[in-house]
């Protein structure tokens, strides 16, 4: 975390190349984030530019004292309800918990069996069970960082990941016995 504020300060003081390590670094990542609201990879490439540019515009407006992942994970969050509002495309269950069907992401994130069976476990989760799996475990963030972007308390945070790797060892447990 301390390379990435050290990256965007020289960002700030106007070496391209660092915005362009910090893009490296988070594309992808952000890319697959967003596609879980959005549903079309299309469209998750264009919003996580999308991203990218507020960022390049408005490069003041970041405060170092927050790490800058979850900087960047906030923004496409926000990008990405923005316009799941705007295309009117979600669609609720009754407790109103969004449906997602991922399946051509998961050969474009993940290239191992391992890894693409763990993929497949977690996004069966419900939502935002899989959201969090997702940010804790393969991304890492901290569940103050995965609070901040999703929205929710700390004590959700914390029920909502002991839930959902609850029932993803379920998951797994059934795969390994099938």
């Amino acid at each position: 975390m301390e390379e990435d504020k050290k990256l965007y300060r020289r960002f700030l003081n106007g070496d391209n190349e660092s915005f362009e390590l910090i893009i490296n670094k988070y594309m992808e990542k952000i890319i697959y984030f967003i596609y879980k609201f959005v549903k079309s990879m299309d469209v998750a490439e264009d919003i996580a530019q999308d991203v990218f540019v507020y960022i390049l515009m408005n490069k003041e407006k970041y405060d170092p004292k927050y790490s800058l992942k979850a900087y960047l994970y906030t923004i496409a969050k926000s990008k990405s309800l923005n316009y799941i509002k705007r295309e009117n495309k979600i669609t609720y269950l009754q407790d109103n918990q969004y449906i997602f069907n991922e399946q051509e992401i998961e050969d474009a994130i993940f290239d191992k069996e391992q890894s693409q069976k763990l993929k497949i476990a977690i996004d069966s989760l419900p939502e935002p069970q899989n959201q969090i799996i997702y940010l804790v475990d393969i991304e890492e963030l901290s569940y103050k960082e995965i609070g901040e972007i999703l929205g929710i308390s700390l004590s959700q945070v914390k029920t909502l990941i002991y839930r959902g790797r609850k029932k993803l060892k379920k998951i797994l447990m059934k795969e390994v016995n099938n």
